[in-house]
């Protein structure tokens, strides 16, 4: 198919407003079947769940919709999907629940690839339960992380490994599926970040072999919500902190409080609009999910290229995003340059390109960026080549911008 840009970028209110969005890895524009699936859901009779009254009856039906749209988003079972605020509280939650298993001598892996809501819950977990942590190294010239780095930290008293399925920072994308089989030969739990990636490829679960996996809908044109999948006969065997009147059953006791049943109802739309990236493609929403991702990735890819190409001709600007796989996001630094300069400058020409580590510390260290980090350049759904190039002109301009010192 030929990807219609123009059609999809209609459906996004946001950018009538005029400004070049290169900040989607930290939160993606709202298609406007989201935000009418938000206000519907508020305009509705809606209560706490139950089965007597309408408002009730609604709330259930939002929550039995937005698990199926997530699992077959994820190529998961609906009752091992999990609701929670963000995904770095999920994190948090699970890995608790998880360190009570764990006693001292005990072993926690650890990646320096990874955006610190993959790592620091599991820092901390570990050293409650007096666990080991053991850092997996990423290779900061290629930007790879192999399954080999994760095999020289692995040891049979490794419990869990975490480690994400993209980089957030650089776009780097490991090969999680042969990591899975090593961590699972080893005995251990693999906890796989798939925020940044869910946004860019098609995902599934059993195929990656991770045993929980957890999304962000907000970057993914929805709501901002956290979601963690993995499978019934694990969440089975979990025993999480919960109120004594809040459900026994799974997926329920892993979600604390009242859900956000409107912003449910958005992750529902979004996954649907996603399935429909490709209006050719047809089958169930897991069938044109698939078919929408290798459209989304081929138009990606080459607005990739087109945008590598043009930084390749400036001087003074190096990309660290050099992994062989990877999602369409570049983090760049200009020689004798502060990218925060860089992304000042770009706004005030409605460019939005923003500078940072994005929470992303160990490896933007590891990068030898301190926790400064760089400029990063992330692709979305909605944009387009005119784009690209209005982000080349205005870093040309900032290029021939004379340094100024203090």
């Amino acid at each position: 198919m030929t990807y219609d840009i123009a059609a999809v970028r209609a459906q996004f209110p946001a950018l009538e407003a005029g400004s070049a969005h290169f900040d989607g890895p930290a939160g993606t524009q709202t298609p406007r079947p989201v935000i009418d699936a938000v206000a519907e859901a508020l305009a509705n009779p809606l209560s706490n769940r139950g089965r007597v009254t309408t408002g009730e009856r609604n709330a259930e039906t939002i929550v039995a919709e937005a698990r199926r749209a997530l699992a077959d988003l994820l190529g998961a079972d609906p009752a091992a999907v999990v609701f929670g605020r963000s995904a770095t509280q999920l994190a948090y939650d699970f890995s608790r629940t998880l360190a009570k298993t764990w006693t001292p001598g005990d072993e926690v892996v650890v990646s320096r690839l990874d955006h610190d809501a993959n790592i620091r819950p599991w820092v901390q977990a570990a050293a409650v339960a007096g666990a080991t942590v053991r850092w997996a190294d990423f290779d900061p010239a290629t930007g790879e992380l192999t399954p080999d780095h994760i095999s020289a930290v692995l040891t049979g008293r490794t419990r869990l490994v975490a480690v994400t399925a993209a980089s957030n920072l650089i776009g780097t994308r490991p090969a999680i599926a042969e990591i899975s089989r090593r961590v699972h030969t080893a005995g251990a739990l693999l906890y796989v970040d798939g925020v940044h990636c869910t946004a860019h490829a098609h995902i599934d679960i059993d195929r990656l072999g991770a045993d929980f996996l957890t999304c962000s809908p907000y970057k993914f044109l929805g709501p901002h919500l956290g979601v963690l999948a993995s499978r019934p006969e694990i969440l089975e065997t979990l025993r999480p902190d919960k109120l004594l009147p809040s459900p026994d059953a799974d997926p329920e006791r892993f979600e604390f409080g009242t859900l956000p049943y409107e912003f449910l109802a958005g992750t529902r739309a979004a996954v649907d609009f996603l399935a429909g990236l490709d209006p050719s493609a047809r089958g169930d929403r897991r069938k044109r999910l698939a078919a929408s991702f290798v459209a989304l990735e081929r138009y990606e890819d080459s607005l990739r290229l087109r945008l590598e190409g043009g930084l390749a001709s400036f001087d003074g600007i190096t990309v660290h995003s050099r992994a062989a796989h990877r999602t369409p996001t570049l983090l760049l630094t200009i020689a004798g340059r502060d990218t925060a300069d860089a992304h000042r400058f770009l706004a005030a020409r409605g460019v939005d390109a923003p500078s940072g580590s994005f929470y992303a510390l160990e490896a933007s260290r590891r990068l030898g960026l301190g926790d400064t980090g760089g400029l990063r350049v992330g692709l979305a759904p909605y944009t387009s080549a005119d784009e690209v190039d209005r982000l080349l002109n205005g870093l040309s301009d900032f290029l021939r911008k004379p340094v100024t010192h203090l």
